[in-house]
């Protein structure tokens, strides 16, 4: 049975609920390899000591195997999407074991599609969650829309909200389609321009110029907007300025948050009672080689969650 994890009552306590950490280092729906190796190296950089620093317990559930981008062509379908679809069918499997333990999922990757196998765990479980989308861009794109650069990737939150034009296979993981709608879903601190160009997707967006500017007030926006009573957190390190943290896969230059920013943004959502699940993806080792911008990044999470 899932223990309930919505709204308390007023004046009511309880323990903490654990956060149960799963790493799925996978780049299959990348640009490139190097961000399966992501999991790894933010462990090796005291990951699972620095969660535990917190006040809720911390259960950690391991990593899945490692699955590597290549190249795949076929049928003019975006790149491997059928070894993208086994990755998430996986995930989706394992964070419902994470639930079933009456853990919050806290799944380190890895690419941005893995909100669909969050999401999708959730939905299995009989559970609707609201999704806030902490990220450099959108990832409303379709396959036609960039059909000389056909990754996956960027296109997760279209498959999702199972826009016309999706890969079928990927958009059809899950229980329902669409896994969500419009108003399941907040945009916050995008610093790319606007990526909905075809389907006026009706979403709540914050981007990243009112978050750096008020913090904790665009959290609690994105929260108010979002009438769910669990609430899972994406968090894509390219929504970071890659000048003061090289961790992205791919870059933002100049644009993108400060990492005290982010950190008051997720000190707000994190601690949220709703918060039932998080995702940390797109750390890049191999844009790293001396671990600084991992230590940086395991260092917020502890400050976050202290």
């Amino acid at each position: 049975m899932i223990p309930e994890t919505g709204r308390r009552e007023p004046g009511t306590h309880s323990a903490p609920q654990p956060w149960g950490v799963l790493g799925v280092p996978s780049s299959v729906a990348a640009h490139w390899p190097g961000i399966e190796k992501g999991p790894a190296a933010l462990r090796r950089a005291g990951l699972i000591e620095e969660l535990r620093k917190g006040a809720a317990p911390v259960q950690d559930f391991g990593d899945l195997a490692v699955a590597a981008w290549a190249s795949v062509r076929l049928g003019g379908r975006p790149n491997n999407a059928d070894g993208v679809r086994d990755v998430l069918v996986a995930a989706r499997g394992r964070i419902v074991d994470v639930l079933r333990t009456g853990a919050r999922p806290f799944v380190v990757g890895g690419e941005c599609s893995l909100a669909i196998a969050m999401v999708s765990a959730f939905a299995d479980i009989g559970e609707d969650v609201g999704l806030v989308y902490v990220d450099g861009g959108q990832d409303l794109a379709i396959p036609a829309d960039h059909p000389e650069e056909p990754i996956l990737d960027s296109m997760g939150v279209a498959h999702l909200l199972d826009l016309p034009g999706t890969d079928a296979a990927v958009a059809a993981i899950g229980p329902r389609r669409p896994l969500l709608t419009d108003s399941d879903v907040v945009f916050l601190g995008y610093s790319e321009p606007e990526e909905d160009l075809h389907h006026q997707v009706g979403s709540v967006r914050i981007p990243a110029a009112e978050a750096s500017a008020e913090p904790e007030a665009a959290a609690r926006r994105a929260l108010a907007a979002l009438e769910h009573d669990r609430v899972v957190v994406h968090v894509d390190v390219d929504v970071l300025d890659f000048l003061e943290v090289p961790a992205a896969d791919i870059a933002v230059y100049g644009r993108g948050l400060a990492l005290t920013t982010l950190t008051r943004l997720l000190r707000v959502l994190l601690r949220d009672p709703r918060c039932a699940g998080a995702l940390l993806v797109e750390y890049n080792p191999d844009h790293d080689p001396e671990g600084r911008a991992g230590r940086d990044l395991v260092q917020m999470l502890g400050d976050t969650l202290a």
